[in-house]
C-alpha cells in the first residue's frame, strides 16, 4: 500500500493555479501546501496588528474558494499550515465557504504553537510573534477522526506530509525509521517546484517549455517513497532535482523535527523511471527534547538609496557622494546606522552603458522613523545637481519602512501545547514525544563540540592526482542549491548523479571544501563561522555560513537577502579541478 501526497504551494504567494492543477491531474490521496517561512510570520504578525481577525494566508482562501468542491469530488484531503497566526480563524472562514457552496466537508485545525502570550515567562523578551514548530501527530489525529481539511499554525514544513502518512499507516512514535523516511519525503516536496527543477543549477537539461509541475510523494508503509509529478507538466524529477531540495536549508547531517531526528547521511536515491526517484534507507533516531521557536520583533525603521556610478573615477565618485550624504545627515539627527556598499560591476572599455556602471547603495536604520525618512530622502535628492558627474538613482528614496528582526529560541517540547480542535469543537491534547534527547540545533548530541573534518570523507575512497588539473569554474563539476535559516546561509554542493566517476569526484570535493577554503572562495564569509558536513550517500557537501544574513531576511541589507544565489556564486568561482574528473564536454568548453 502506498499513499500519494501532492504539494501545491512552497511559500505565501506561490502559483495560484497550482491547487486546481494538482487536483485536476488526478490520483491523489492528500494535497498539501506550505505557506509559512520566517519572513511570512513577520508579515502575518504585522497584518494582525492592523486586524486581529487576520493572520492567515489569504491566497489559500482564494484557492479553496475555487477548488473546495473539486477536492471533495476527487476525494482529496487537504493539509496546510496556511493558518499561520490564526488557524482557528482560517478554519471558520473555510466552514463559511463550504456552507455557501453546499460542500459537505469536515474541517479541523491544530493550534498551540503561538507562545507570544508567554513570551516573558519563557524568557523571549518583547516579541511581535513567537511560534514553536509543532510536529505531525496533531495533523494525524485530525485526519484519523475524519477531517477532510486540516489547517495548522506553525508546524515544521515536513509535518504536513508526515501527518497524513502517520494517519494512513498508524505509525507510533517509536517507528523512527518510518517517520524519518516521511520527513525526507516531506522535505523534498514542501518547497513545491524546487523538487522538479525550480532554482536548479542544471536547469538547461530540463523541459522548460511548460510551467514546472508540482511534486508528488508516493509513501509506503515503511516510510520509503518515490518522488514524481503529474504527466504532461514541465520540469523533471531526477536524482539531481531531488538532491537539490534534499540539501536545501539544512544545518547538518541530522535534520531535526519534533517527532524524529532524521539522518540525512543515510538517504539513498535511485532513478527508477522517467520522473520517478526512489528514496530509501532513511534512518531515524529519538527526537530532540526541545523545539525551535521563531521569534520576530520590530527593530526600528530603515531606508535605502542606490546611486549609479558610470564611467571613470568610480572610487572618487563614490567617496564624494558618500561624504556629501554623511555631512548632510550629520547636520540634523543622523540615523543610528549608516551602511555603504559599492559593487564594481563596471568593465574596461564598455560597449554598453550598463557595462560602464557600478552601484553604490546607502542603507540607514534607526529606532525612530524620522531620521531615516524625509531627512534621509532630502539628503539624497537635494544633491542631484551638485554631486558627481552622471548622478543617477535607481528610484527616488521613499519613507522609512519597519524592520523585522528574526531570532530563534529553543524550548522543551513539554512546554508547548499541541492541540487538535476537531470539527465538533472537541479539543484533543497531543502528548510530547517520550524518550526525546538533548540535541544541538545542528543535530549533534549536546556536550563537547565536535570538530567537523570534511576531508575524512575521502578516506578509503578513490583519490585523484592533484598535479594534473585545469582551472575552470567549480560549477563545471558540481551542482549547488542555497537558502536561508534565519541569519545563517546554507549551501548544498553535490556531484551530479550521472558523473562517470562520481565517487572519486565526491572524494575530491569533500577534501576541497574545508571551512577555510569556503572562506577563500566566498570572501564575504571570511570573518564568520563556517560549518562543513559531508553527505557521502548522496555525494554532497553541506555548508552553513553563520551570520551571513545578519538578523534575518527582513533586516538583511544584502542584495540577496535569502542567500538564494549564494550557491551560484560559489559555482562561478574558478578552481583547479583534476582533469580526469572533468567530463569530455567540460574539457571542450573550458
Amino acid at each position: 500500500m502506498t499513499i500519494r501526497i501532492g504539494n501545491c504551494s512552497g511559500y505565501y504567494g506561490d502559483r495560484a493555479s497550482a491547487m486546481g492543477e494538482m487536483l485536476a491531474g488526478g490520483d491523489l490521496d492528500f494535497l498539501t501546501g506550505d505557506y509559512l517561512a520566517e519572513l511570512t510570520m513577520l508579515i502575518l504578525g504585522r497584518d494582525r496588528m492592523k486586524n486581529p481577525d487576520a493572520g492567515y494566508a489569504k491566497t489559500f482562501v482564494r484557492q479553496m474558494t475555487a477548488n473546495l468542491a473539486l477536492a471533495k469530488d476527487r476525494g482529496v484531503r487537504i493539509v496546510t499550515n496556511a493558518g499561520g497566526l490564526n488557524p482557528a480563524g482560517l478554519a471558520d472562514v473555510l466552514r463559511t465557504i463550504a456552507a455557501e457552496q453546499a460542500v459537505d466537508v469536515t474541517i479541523a485545525h491544530v493550534e498551540g504553537d503561538d507562545l507570544a502570550p508567554r513570551a516573558d515567562e519563557l524568557g523571549f523578551g518583547s516579541t511581535l510573534t513567537a511560534n514553536a514548530y509543532l510536529g505531525a501527530f496533531g495533523i494525524a489525529a485530525a485526519l484519523q477522526a475524519g477531517a477532510d481539511v486540516v489547517v495548522t499554525g506553525r508546524v515544521t514544513d515536513a509535518s504536513v506530509v508526515v501527518g497524513p502518512a502517520i494517519a494512513a499507516f498508524g505509525w507510533g512514535r517509536d517507528e523512527v525509521d518510518a517517520l524519518a523516511g516521511a520527513v525526507v519525503a516531506g522535505h523534498v516536496i514542501e518547497c513545491g517546484t524546487q523538487a522538479t527543477g525550480g532554482n536548479f543549477s542544471g536547469f538547461r537539461s530540463l523541459d522548460l517549455t511548460r510551467p514546472l509541475g508540482f511534486p508528488i510523494a508516493e509513501i509506503a508503509a515503511d516510510g520509503s517513497s518515490v518522488i514524481t509529478k503529474h504527466d504532461e507538466t514541465g520540469g523533471a524529477v531526477t536524482v539531481d532535482t531531488v538532491t537539490a531540495q534534499l540539501v536545501y536549508e539544512v544545518q547538518g547531517p541530522v535534520y531535526l523535527n519534533p517527532d524524529v531526528a532524521t539522518h540525512l547521511d543515510s538517504v539513498r536515491l535511485e532513478q527508477v523511471g522517467a520522473d520517478r526517484v526512489a528514496i530509501s534507507g532513511v534512518r531515524g533516531s529519538a527526537p530532540p527534547a526541545t523545539t525551535k521557536v521563531c521569534l520576530n520583533t520590530l527593530g526600528g525603521y530603515r531606508n535605502s538609496v542606490e546611486f549609479l556610478l558610470t564611467g571613470l573615477d568610480i572610487p572618487a565618485k563614490a567617496a564624494w557622494i558618500r561624504g556629501q550624504i554623511e555631512a548632510a545627515l550629520a547636520a540634523g539627527t543622523p540615523p543610528a546606522q549608516i551602511e555603504w556598499q559599492l559593487d564594481r560591476t563596471d568593465r574596461f572599455d564598455p560597449e554598453t552603458q550598463a557595462a560602464a556602471t557600478s552601484q553604490l547603495r546607502c542603507h540607514v536604520r534607526d529606532d525612530a522613523a524620522e531620521p531615516v525618512g524625509r531627512a534621509f530622502s532630502d539628503a539624497a535628492v537635494q544633491l542631484a545637481l551638485a554631486s558627481y558627474p552622471g548622478f543617477t538613482v535607481t528610484r527616488p528614496p521613499a519613507a522609512g519602512t519597519p524592520v523585522g528582526v528574526y531570532r530563534a529560541a529553543y524550548v522543551p517540547q513539554t512546554e508547548v501545547p499541541h492541540v487538535v480542535v476537531h470539527a465538533d469543537g472537541r479539543r484533543e491534547d497531543i502528548a510530547p514525544p517520550p524518550g526525546a534527547v538533548d540535541l544541538r540545533p545542528n543535530g549533534s548530541v549536546a556536550g563537547p563540540a565536535v570538530d567537523v573534518r570534511p576531508n575524512e570523507a575521502s578516506e578509503g575512497r578513490e583519490s585523484t592526482d592533484p598535479s594534473e588539473t585545469r582551472r575552470v569554474p567549480l560549477g563545471e563539476l558540481v551542482h549547488a542549491r542555497s537558502g536561508d535559516k534565519g541569519g545563517d546561509a546554507n549551501v548544498g554542493v553535490w556531484i551530479p548523479a550521472e558523473h562517470p566517476r562520481r565517487e572519486a569526484a565526491f572524494a575530491w570535493l569533500a577534501a576541497q571544501l574545508t571551512p577555510d577554503r569556503v572562506r577563500e572562495l566566498l570572501p564575504e564569509a571570511a570573518p564568520l563561522d563556517v560549518e562543513v558536513h559531508p553527505l557521502a550517500s548522496i555525494a554532497a557537501v553541506n555548508i552553513v555560513v553563520h551570520g551571513l544574513l545578519g538578523e534575518g531576511v527582513a533586516s538583511s541589507t544584502r542584495s540577496d537577502p535569502q542567500a538564494k544565489a549564494l550557491g551560484e556564486w560559489l559555482r562561478a568561482r574558478v578552481v583547479d579541478i583534476p582533469i580526469e574528473l572533468l567530463t569530455p564536454a567540460t574539457e571542450e568548453t573550458a
